[in-house]
C-alpha cells in the first residue's frame, strides 16, 4: 500500500507554532527530518508518519501537553490554501462543514470528515479511510479544535459544540480542552467527533461572497479532480473496520463480516486474495497501536489491553512479548517504545 501523504503546510503550521513555545525551527527539523522550506512548493506532501513525528516532538520539545488545541487557536486565514478560501466564501457554517467534507481530500490522502443529520442535532465525524485507524492525540485534537477556531472567525461569535469525542485516551488535565470545548469531552470513544446544535450552524459567514464563492469551488474541484485516486484494498477496509471495533471489544471475524455485510468465507477469501489473513491483519493492527499507545506514559498498561480488545492483562502481556521479546513495562523504558524488536 503506498504511503499515506498530507499538505505539508501542516507541518509548517507544527513548526511555526512550536516556534512561539521556544522550539527552535533546526531541531525540530534535525529530530523530524521535516524541511519548512519545501512549504514553497503548494503541492509539496508530507508523509503521515513525518507528520505524527513533529506533532509529538514539538509538544515533547515545547512542553506542552496540549499543543494540538494550541496550535489550532493560532490558525490565521488562509492557512490551508483553497480548502480555506472555499470554507471561508460560504454562506452559512453548515454550507462550510459541507465544503470541509468534500474538499479534504486536497489536504490529506486518507482524512474522511462525515455528516449525520441526528434530528435537531448534527454529527461530524473525523476518521482515516484507510491506513492506521488510530490517529496521533495532537493530530485529532488540533482537528477538532480548529472547527471551533475557525467557525468563531467565520461568525465574529463562539459557537460551541453540545459534545465532544476522542478516540484516545483521557489526558490527566483536560482542563484547556474543557475550555476550547466548553465541553467536557468523552474519551476512548469510537471515533472523533464534533456533536452541534443545526440550528447553530445556519449561521452566516461574515466573509460569505456568492461570486468568489462559485469560483473557488470550480478551482477546488478541479484540483480534486486532478489528484491522482487511491486504490483501498480490501485489506484496508477490514483494517479500518478493526481499528474502530477493538475499543468496543468486538473484534472478530464475524462481527467484521457483518459490518462489512458479507459472508465470513467470502471475508477471508478476499483477504487471501491479496496475501493476508484476518488474524494476522489483526495481530499487526494490535501490534502497531501497543507500541504506539505504551509510548503514552498517561496511559495505563492495563488500559493498553482494554483498548486493543484484551479482556484480561495477561493475554495482552504474552502477545506484547511475542511481538516484541519484551514486556509492556519495559517498552516504556525510554529509547525502547518505538523500537520493538522484529
Amino acid at each position: 500500500m503506498a504511503e499515506i501523504e498530507l499538505s505539508a503546510r501542516i507541518g509548517a503550521l507544527i513548526v511555526q507554532h512550536a516556534a512561539t513555545r521556544g522550539v527552535d525551527p533546526e531541531r525540530l527539523q534535525k529530530s523530524t527530518g521535516f524541511d519548512p522550506r519545501c512549504v514553497a512548493d503548494p503541492d509539496a506532501r508530507i508523509s503521515l508518519a513525518r507528520e505524527e513525528a513533529l506533532w509529538n516532538e514539538a509538544a515533547r520539545l515545547g512542553g506542552d501537553p496540549d499543543f494540538g488545541i494550541h496550535t489550532a487557536e493560532s490558525l490565521l486565514p488562509g492557512a490551508f490554501d483553497v480548502l480555506d478560501y472555499a470554507i471561508r466564501s460560504a454562506p452559512t457554517v453548515r454550507a462550510a462543514l459541507e465544503r470541509v467534507a468534500r474538499y479534504n481530500r486536497l489536504q490529506h490522502d486518507a482524512a474522511i470528515y462525515e455528516l449525520k443529520e441526528l434530528g435537531p442535532i448534527l454529527r461530524e465525524e473525523h476518521r482515516f479511510a484507510f491506513g492506521p485507524g488510530e490517529q496521533c492525540r495532537h493530530s485529532a485534537e488540533f482537528t477538532l479544535a480548529a472547527h471551533i477556531v475557525i467557525s468563531a472567525q467565520l461568525t465574529g461569535t463562539r459557537l460551541l459544540p453540545r459534545a465532544v469525542e476522542f478516540r484516545h485516551a483521557r489526558p490527566a488535565d483536560s482542563s484547556e480542552h474543557v475550555r476550547l470545548f466548553g465541553v467536557e469531552p468523552s474519551f476512548l470513544c469510537a471515533t472523533n467527533a464534533l456533536e452541534w446544535f443545526a440550528c447553530d450552524l445556519e449561521r452566516p459567514v461574515l466573509s460569505a461572497d456568492p461570486a468568489l464563492s462559485r469560483v473557488i469551488e470550480r478551482h477546488a474541484q478541479a484540483l480534486l479532480d486532478a489528484q491522482p485516486r487511491r486504490d483501498v484494498s480490501y485489506a484496508d477496509r477490514v483494517r479500518h473496520e478493526l481499528a474502530h471495533a477493538l475499543g468496543q471489544g468486538d473484534a472478530t471475524l464475524k462481527s467484521t463480516a457483518k459490518r462489512l455485510r458479507i459472508a465470513e468465507r467470502s471475508l477471508q477469501r478476499r483477504l487471501a486474495n491479496e496475501g493476508v489473513s484476518f488474524d494476522a491483519l489483526l495481530d499487526e493492527l494490535r501490534r502497531e497501536l501497543a507500541v504506539r499507545y505504551l509510548a503514552d506514559r498517561t496511559i495505563a498498561i492495563a488500559e493498553v489491553a482494554y483498548l486493543l480488545g484484551y479482556s484480561e492483562p495477561s493475554p495482552f502481556h504474552r502477545a506484547v512479548r511475542r511481538w516484541t521479546g519484551r514486556t509492556p513495562s519495559e517498552l516504556r523504558e525510554p529509547g525502547l517504545a518505538r523500537q520493538p524488536r522484529a
